[in-house]
């Protein structure tokens, strides 16, 4: 059975590759040159007989056979892996890469990444942040948070929260001012952001008021500095729960009309059908799902 074996290190740089979507990416990745990850897959489509990865433009991607193949060696990999965790010596820390837009990110997943920590402590989950205008996933991740599912078939998905919008002050804005009808807003600077331009245009036409108009209207290029606007008093907006539900809670924000609410955006969890999932990595999700603990 060794000798049936593809060459071990070619065969993780592969899965690595065509995880990752490129040769440069799995570069990055794995700290290695372009030309040494060329090398490695070279070496595994000679031991195999069949070319892995082809030319797009100036990329080199996996093909339909490679990203299958890939799957495969992926769940071996993880059977690998919880193999070492249950009769390895000593803890190691262990570390999920999670990618997701700015605001999800920063005011609904970051505030509740303690109940994980507090179940999983040894598990470093380390976020980046993307646009949410930014139509393409890219880098490598083992979970991401995004509006939309990729079309492919590449990703297990499932839908992690449904926004929805409502109008949003400050405590010292609404101790100073007299809003006590949706009318009332007339008076008021509406905030809002590039990311979100139809927030005030869909909340009013929910709420029946789509004539109502603004004293004054800012706009801000992402919605987080719309909401630090928001929270200095400069106006009112529009924002999402229950994305926004830790910075209600604290007192940085209130909502007067919590029961007038427009729908807002879907955000879904992805994961790559080909990224490596061991036990931490399961739990992780697991926990992650809709009814799962906070």
């Amino acid at each position: 059975m060794r000798h049936k074996l593809p060459p071990l290190n070619a065969l993780r740089v592969f899965e690595v590759a065509a995880r990752a979507g490129s040769y440069s990416a799995a570069a990055r990745e794995l700290n290695l040159t372009h030309g040494a990850i060329s090398r490695h897959i070279g070496i595994l489509e000679e031991w195999l007989g069949q070319p892995l990865f082809t030319r797009d433009r100036q990329s080199m991607v996996a093909t339909p056979h490679a990203r299958a193949f890939a799957r495969e060696i992926s769940a071996a990999f993880d059977h690998v892996a919880d193999a070492a965790e249950r009769y390895g010596k000593g803890q190691q820390t262990k570390v999920i890469r999670l990618s997701a837009s700015a605001t999800v990110a920063m005011r609904w997943l970051i505030p509740r990444l303690p109940g994980f920590s507090a179940i999983r402590p040894d598990v470093d989950v380390r976020v980046s942040t993307a646009m949410s205008t930014e139509k393409e996933l890219r880098g490598s991740f083992d979970l991401a948070i995004r509006r939309h599912v990729p079309p492919g078939g590449q990703f297990q998905s499932w839908l992690l929260l449904e926004e929805m919008n409502t109008v949003i002050a400050s405590p010292a804005l609404l101790a100073r001012t007299t809003i006590r009808e949706v009318e009332h807003l007339a008076t008021q600077t509406w905030l809002t952001s590039e990311t979100r331009p139809a927030d005030w245009e869909a909340w009013l036409e929910a709420v029946d008021r789509s004539t109502l108009r603004a004293n004054r209207m800012l706009r801000f290029d992402h919605f987080f500095v719309t909401l630090q606007a928001v929270v200095d008093g400069l106006g009112v907006g529009i924002g999402p729960f229950p994305t926004l539900d830790s910075d209600r809670a604290a007192g940085r924000i209130e909502t007067p009309f919590p029961e007038q609410m427009s729908k807002g955006s879907k955000y879904y969890a992805l994961v790559p059908l080909d990224v490596d999932k061991p036990r931490h990595m399961r739990e992780f999700m697991d926990w992650l799902q809709p009814d799962g603990p906070i």
